[in-house]
């Protein structure tokens, strides 16, 4: 029988960086994930990238995790240029506007993962078990019971569901969500183009959808997210790459001149997810488990990672001795207050996000000429207005 204090379901990016701050503040911490720990960052990039906040580059900072990831391969940004191809509305911004040295980094997930099981993998507190499925959850007042395929037990003061949108632990637990069909796929892939992407982080609002080109750790090379609507999406899918690279271009209004895809494109249904109940005794949702939102404006990650920096604030042993069991009268493990705080908090933020892409999305759909207008006047107004450039640009660097 294996006994630890937390066991998280989940080694993603948002799992594993929980199971860190834990075990290097002295938390016993045991992952589980059913796919294999091997990752391999190759020469060629991956499709699954993240536009990284300063507040995210600070946690892995933290965590010191940070320099390996840089290391590997990132590419940071001096500059967000946003536009409506249907407007003249148009809003950028520049590490100087903030005076910071850059305003976030494009980093590819897997390198994200490879960093964090290496960290982990020198604690003493962590036990990372991939390969490994559960068989069943149990739970009393005070722990969590886990049976593992190979009939092994495991024995939890709590269990964090980071194991995805889809979440098994969510749908056993009966959990409910909120969930709506943003209409939209996000074709994903990398491409080189004939101009340097010059450490900018571009996005054009089309009418079917945003298309955003994330620069990557070469000059000419960007990673693209590209949200149409699904009937969109298949017929870009459809193309050969000279014809995808035409309308790619065409539809960028030719920002960095010709493109070149150079990976394959896949593409993903998005949907908005909501879990009204994120709490259940000793089980917590976090990440995609707890929440979804549109890629739009790059948050998904970074909201993910301030979900586990609480909660690794909240149970470091620093803070768990501060909470006191009146009746046994010594420290109580994530009490159930504390586990309330954090998802109070979280699910206010997530909330307030949710629908600002909500809005976003709304306003930037169609081709409604009341909207154009709306649009091109609000863009512009933020643009040259100081004090909401100010919070705008706040928002995206994640403060």
């Amino acid at each position: 029988m294996m006994q630890t204090k937390v066991c998280i379901v989940g080694a993603g990016c948002i799992g594993l960086t929980l199971a860190l701050g834990l075990a290097k503040s002295g938390v016993e911490v045991v992952v589980l994930d059913s796919a294999s720990g091997e990752i391999e960052v190759g020469e060629e990039f991956g499709l699954r990238v993240s536009a990284l906040s300063l507040a995210s580059q600070a946690l892995f900072e933290k965590l010191e995790v940070w320099q390996d990831i840089i290391t590997t391969r990132a590419q940071s940004y001096q500059k967000m240029d946003v536009r409506d191809q249907d407007s003249f509305g148009r809003i950028s911004f520049t590490a100087a506007d903030f005076d910071t040295e850059h305003l976030g980094h494009i980093v590819e997930n897997d390198v994200i993962r490879q960093s964090l099981i290496a960290q982990l993998n020198n604690q003493a507190s962590a036990t990372l078990m991939f390969n490994t499925r559960y068989k069943e959850i149990h739970q009393s007042d005070n722990d969590v019971f886990l049976t593992l395929e190979n009939g092994q037990p495991i024995i939890a003061k709590l269990l964090v569901a980071c194991d995805g949108a889809n979440s098994n632990i969510r749908q056993t637990f009966k959990m409910p969500i909120t969930f709506w069909d943003y209409d939209h796929h996000a074709i994903v892939a990398t491409i080189k183009t004939q101009l340097p992407h010059d450490n900018v982080a571009r996005q054009v609002f089309l009418p079917d959808g945003p298309l955003a080109f994330l620069p990557l750790a070469e000059k000419n090379t960007h990673s693209i997210v590209w949200s149409t609507s699904p009937e969109h999406a298949k017929q870009l899918q459809a193309l050969s790459d000279e014809e995808f690279n035409k309308t790619l271009m065409a539809h960028f209004d030719g920002q960095c001149g010709l493109c070149e895809i150079v990976s394959e494109r896949a593409a993903f249904p998005l949907t908005m997810r909501y879990s009204k109940k994120w709490l259940d005794n000793r089980i917590v949702l976090m990440g995609d488990a707890a929440h979804t939102i549109h890629p739009l404006a790059g948050l998904g990650m970074n909201l993910g990672l301030k979900d586990a920096a609480l909660m690794i604030d909240l149970l470091s042993e620093d803070s768990q001795d501060e909470v006191i069991s009146v009746r046994a009268q010594k420290p109580e493990f994530a009490p159930h207050k504390v586990l309330r705080e954090y998802e109070r908090a979280r699910k206010s933020d997530a909330q307030v996000h949710i629908a600002m892409m909500q809005g976003l999305k709304e306003l930037f759909e169609g081709q409604n000429p009341v909207k154009k207008l709306i649009r091109g006047i609000g863009l512009n107004l933020v643009d040259n207005l100081g004090p909401l450039k100010q919070i705008f640009g706040k928002s995206a660097l994640g403060k």
